[in-house]
């Protein structure tokens, strides 16, 4: 499972000289068709609710969750909380690397309770956390 939070769903136009040139769902058809024996489902939402009922419903069932809360990252004890609830691992992933920005991005709520961090490799960021589950 694949989470995405706020103004994620405006990949590849938003800030492209951060975040690139490609949709979000351009590159999941590309990771799909790269690794073919995997089952992907998708969510984003820009609302901190909707993410924490998605980590509360698949967090029991999935193999795996790679979560880009985006600005919630560093700013949701909720978010934080609901990692820490569930079972199935979570790997944080970050599309630009955190620590090259602004000083509050720095911290992540959802670090502490995630299996593993990926930041600053693009959208590719998304694939090593694939990668580090199989």
């Amino acid at each position: 499972m694949i989470i995405n939070g706020p103004n994620l769903n405006l990949l590849g136009t938003r800030e492209p000289e951060i975040y690139g040139n490609l949709s979000f769902t351009e590159f999941l058809d590309e990771l799909k068709a790269k690794y073919t024996n995997i089952h992907f489902d998708y969510f984003q939402s820009n609302i901190e609710g909707e993410l924490i009922d998605k980590l509360q419903e698949v967090g029991f069932s999935y193999d795996g969750i790679v979560l880009n809360a985006a600005a919630y990252t560093h700013t949701s004890v909720g978010i934080g909380d609901a990692v820490k609830a569930i079972k199935t691992p979570v790997i944080e992933v970050h599309i630009s690397n955190t620590f090259d920005r602004e000083k509050f991005r720095h911290k992540s709520y959802v670090s502490p309770n995630a299996r593993g961090i990926i930041i600053g490799f693009g959208l590719q960021s998304y694939e090593l956390a694939v990668q580090s589950f199989i």
